[in-house]
């Protein structure tokens, strides 16, 4: 039968070949240059074989490999454009496929979790996978009552490999951190790590996926597809047609970019105030366009759960922030934890430091691109900056570890789509106790030049 690698010291040693080889690399493309190729050529050669060797070790070995760089894929629109060429194709590739599992393994585990006589619970079965990510692959079926269902079945190993992983994979931290200066990647990897025993039961996955779909059940504009069967280990849905967004992101027309963009951003707030749950897994390979427009949603194995809604105090902030009240925003941040009191902070250079994320917010609409992303990351790393510091003086509280990774990665997302959005009518509607500001009608100077 074959499985994912379970060895800790064989994973090891296949992610401690990532930062190898490209030390190797780097090395023979010195050799190159001394022997009288271009540093651009040299760097492009460089740049695309680390590349295709990210996605061939990350995908084969599954797990928190994969999903570590399924996380880090969302961020690509944050590479300077020379950089992000030789990446993109191949980190895209992590949102939607890896290596598949042989029919027979699929069948052991079927046998094992819905019985001997699984078949008999469809009438067709395609042992060709749909689609095959970090913890399991999903197979087109028909249930037994004549609906097309996707059959998503756990890989043998997936939770030794998602402890083993996540253990390891920080020999790959330091050399994907240059990918993105700014980007801070141990908080992903504690937060995957403090959520392995939900990854790996689906259970707990077929529970919010019922939750998600009660509440979303008469929304003309979302499509969330119905739990049919579950396991530990497999777990059965409607199938549901549609484009993803990897492919929206590569070819899409504005128009599609547009409505994907308000959509997903729409979503991220409404489930937690329709359902009670973020859904925690933002990469494009979970959502979708349908054929009749709506935006589909899947794999909802990771969420965090906000019975409450999102927190208002974010509504709060943001809102300070937006016309400019400096101590009502420290005030809030240490009221919240994101500030100790210990700390001393000028308010002024705090309301500076956060600017930048909330330009967005200064427009009626606004487009989220690579452009916009990469400014954004190059703000962050100008030392120059008197406000540079008051990041390392920023608490990120417990409570708030999930929220504020799931909306960078959303960023990440939409800047990846390129879409216009009315963000501000979004989180007017949807984010607790936030106001838009009243005076964009007069296009005030925002706090910081817009980035373009």
């Amino acid at each position: 039968m074959s499985e994912i690698p379970r060895s800790a010291l064989g994973r090891g040693l296949r992610l401690a070949s990532l930062p190898a080889a490209f030390a190797g690399r780097q090395a023979l493309g010195l050799g190159k240059r001394v022997g009288g190729r271009s540093s651009e050529e040299v760097a492009a050669g460089v740049q695309a074989a680390t590349a295709e060797q990210l996605f061939k070790v990350l995908g084969q070995l599954k797990g928190g490999a994969m999903k570590f760089g399924q996380a880090l894929s969302i961020f690509e629109a944050a590479l300077p454009e020379e950089v992000a060429g030789p990446y993109r194709a191949t980190l895209t590739k992590l949102q939607d496929s890896a290596p598949p599992m042989p029919p027979a393994t699929v069948h052991a585990v079927l046998a094992r979790e819905l019985g001997e006589g699984w078949r008999d619970l469809f009438t067709e079965f395609s042992d060709v996978p749909a689609a095959a990510a970090s913890v399991g692959q999903v197979h087109r079926a028909v249930w037994s009552d004549g609906r097309e269902v996707a059959v998503k079945v756990q890989y043998p190993g997936a939770g030794q490999a998602l402890v083993s992983d996540l253990d390891q994979v920080s020999r790959v931290v330091r050399l994907a951190a240059g990918w993105v200066p700014g980007l801070e990647l141990r908080p992903i990897l504690d937060e995957l790590r403090a959520r392995i025993s939900e990854e790996v039961d689906y259970r707990y996955e077929a529970q919010a996926q019922t939750a998600f779909a009660d509440a979303f059940a008469d929304d003309e504009g979302y499509a969330i597809p119905r739990v049919v069967h579950g396991s530990d280990k497999v777990i059965v849905t409607e199938w549901l047609e549609g484009v993803p967004l990897s492919r929206i992101i590569a070819e899409g027309t504005q128009a599609e970019r547009d409505l994907a963009s308000a959509r997903y951003l729409e979503f991220l707030l409404t489930g937690p105030e329709r359902a009670g749950l973020l859904h925690a897994d933002p990469h494009p390979g979970n959502f979708r366009l349908t054929p009749d427009g709506r935006f589909g949603v899947l794999d909802f194995g990771a969420v965090n759960r906000l019975p409450e809604g999102m927190p208002p105090a974010i509504g709060r902030l943001l809102s300070a922030a937006l016309v400019g009240e400096a101590d009502e925003v420290l005030d809030g941040l240490r009221d919240e934890g994101f500030v100790k009191d210990t700390i001393e902070v000028d308010a002024e250079h705090l309301l500076d430091y956060i600017a930048p994320f909330i330009e967005p917010l200064h427009h009626e609409s606004f487009r989220f691109d690579r452009p916009w992303l990469q400014s954004l990351f190059r703000i962050i790393n100008d030392t120059d900056r008197p406000e540079w510091s008051v990041g390392l003086k920023v608490n990120l509280p417990p409570e708030y570890v999930l929220i504020h990774r799931v909306w960078l990665g959303g960023i990440g997302v939409l800047c990846q789509l390129g879409g216009e959005v009315d963000a501000l009518s979004v989180l007017e509607a949807h984010l607790p106790e936030f106001v838009a500001p009243e005076y964009l009608d007069e296009e005030p100077e925002a706090p910081e030049p817009a980035l373009s």
